[in-house]
């Protein structure tokens, strides 16, 4: 069994019908799965919603995906909330309402596979490639799926803890490791164990840029800036 999984598109239609085409290219997938922060940051939400239905896509939610279908905008800064509020405008309540319905998990393969947004335990903690145990033992719990996805991070890895893979497919609208191109993974099911494949595609960054521009979400010029950057700023000093 083949499975493709994306993840923080974070409504970068540009980016993530990039991924759809190379994935047609690779010769598709049995199953494909988005995992969370569909929209936010980018200038297309409703669209990239749109497009993952049209393609039959497995979702689950992120956290911004709970932000947007929250009730409340409490504890956001001005500037987040008001994000958040184009969003909503964006969408409109029917895929308000899709997001807030969306599930925390996916699991496939007999229970094999767990597809989570940031890790087994919440939506918000980023699971990075160095964490130590403890952080592992905390976050991962009792959890015993073989193969442990998920994305939040924006930086693609794979790693084995303990007998389990943990494999970070990174962004597909927003990548964060030093390479403008976005990312997603192929993970197949073998006789033998699991393969997993990291994809990255060229997207034309000055396109959503313009996007983003034209779109007149608040904060745009920062959003902007960080698509270009495509870094954590944190990280400027390791990542070239």
């Amino acid at each position: 069994m083949r499975i493709a999984i994306l993840s923080d598109i974070h409504g970068n239609l540009v980016g993530l019908d990039a991924c759809l085409s190379d994935l047609e290219h690779q010769g598709g997938a049995d199953v494909v799965i988005a995992a969370g922060d569909h929209c936010l940051d980018g200038p297309k939400p409703k669209k990239v919603l749109q497009r993952l239905t049209e393609i039959g896509a497995q979702c689950i939610r992120g956290n911004t995906d709970r932000y947007i279908a929250s009730e409340s905008l409490d504890g956001f800064e001005a500037l987040e909330a008001s994000q958040i509020e184009w969003n909503r405008r964006d969408l409109g309540e029917k895929w308000i309402e899709w997001l807030r319905a969306l599930p925390a998990t996916i699991r496939l393969c007999d229970g094999e596979l767990l597809v989570v947004h940031a890790n087994p335990s919440n939506d918000e903690e980023q699971l990075w490639p160095d964490a130590d145990d403890a952080t592992l033992e905390r976050l991962i719990g009792d959890e015993r799926a073989a193969v442990i996805a998920f994305g939040h991070l924006h930086l693609p890895y794979v790693r084995t803890w303990r007998g389990q893979l943990l494999v970070n497919v990174a962004s597909a609208g927003i990548p964060k490791d030093g390479d403008p191109r976005a990312a997603y993974a192929l993970l197949t099911r073998r006789p033998g164990g699991w393969q997993v494949k990291h994809r990255r595609v060229d997207f034309d960054v000055k396109k959503v840029a313009t996007q983003i521009a034209d779109s007149g979400i608040p904060g745009s010029d920062q959003l902007i800036a960080t698509l270009r950057r495509h870094r954590y700023k944190k990280l400027a000093h390791s990542i070239p």
